[in-house]
């Protein structure tokens, strides 16, 4: 009977606390689920303030592009007469616009390619102030000299473009078309989209130096890193070149292929100097 009553004791004695536990374990489950759901928008918060960051900095840059576009607009006509330059040279050709309404529309893409170059650098700064909050405080210094020499580098890729690669390009083609024995008579759409696809895209390849300035201060890339993928750089800049450049000739690949290159060693160097100023400051 002692036994009995002892167990039947013990019995009621576990029973009572598992009870207990079985009351108070729909509670501690939902604590956890509510632990587990503020940690999981703890986590998410910062996400969403970085996509709220690059909504108002798009916001930003999308204005600076407006104003500048209205600035543009009041130049149209110079801008056309600036931009058919390379063609006119050549008394040969003569360019020709199907469609009335075509007219506007070249004005517009025109006037819009003159805004993005005239926008640049508020552009630019955009970028910088949402990269920013990733950088160390000394580091963010570098904001006018970034946002300065990449402006400049964007001038200068439209600047290689407009006097360089876009006629080197045009005048191989137009050669072409008179060795064929054909009239060149070159609809202006067509034209200005050539000329709008090699000067932008020149401007934006030009930003490697810039580019690889900012990876390597956030310590994404180094310049032993990019010393090693030089040979697919290589690669990459002949495709790059095949794409943007009209013609297959050799020589124009070369000349959108060559500053490749050579910004591509340029950025190795920018990441080498800064990369280590970085990992010494770190240290320190």
């Amino acid at each position: 009977m002692a036994s009995m009553t002892s167990s039947m004791t013990g019995t009621a004695g576990t029973l009572a606390p598992q009870g207990a536990w079985a009351g108070g374990s729909a509670w501690r489950r939902t604590a956890l689920e509510l632990a587990a759901a503020i940690s999981i928008v703890s986590r998410e918060m910062p996400f969403l303030e970085h996509l709220e960051e690059l909504r108002r900095r798009i916001i930003w840059s999308v204005a600076s592009i407006a104003v500048a576009f209205a600035v543009c607009w009041t130049f149209a006509q110079q801008l056309v007469d600036l931009a058919s330059v390379p063609i006119r040279s050549n008394p040969a050709v003569q360019l020709s616009i199907l469609r009335p309404q075509d007219i506007f529309s070249l004005y517009f893409k025109v006037t819009l390619v003159a805004a993005l170059f005239l926008a640049a650098p508020m552009v630019l700064t955009q970028a910088w102030l949402f990269i920013a909050p990733g950088l160390h405080r000394h580091e963010r210094r570098w904001a006018i000299p970034f946002v300065a020499s990449a402006s400049l580098l964007f001038a200068a890729g439209g600047a290689f473009g407009y006097f360089i690669a876009f006629p080197a390009a045009l005048q191989f083609l137009l050669d072409w078309i008179v060795a064929a024995r054909l009239v060149p008579m070159i609809d202006v759409n067509e034209y200005f989209s050539l000329f709008f696809t090699i000067i932008l895209a020149l401007g934006v390849i030009f930003q490697i130096p810039a580019v690889i300035f900012v990876l390597s201060r956030i310590g994404l890339v180094t310049a032993g890193l990019l010393a090693r993928k030089f040979k697919y750089a290589l690669l990459g800049s002949v495709v790059i070149a095949a794409v943007i450049t009209p013609t297959q000739d050799f020589a124009n690949l070369l000349i959108i292929a060559g500053p490749i290159v050579a910004l591509y060693g340029v950025g190795i160097a920018v990441a080498w100097v800064f990369g280590r100023r970085r990992q010494a400051a770190d240290e320190s």
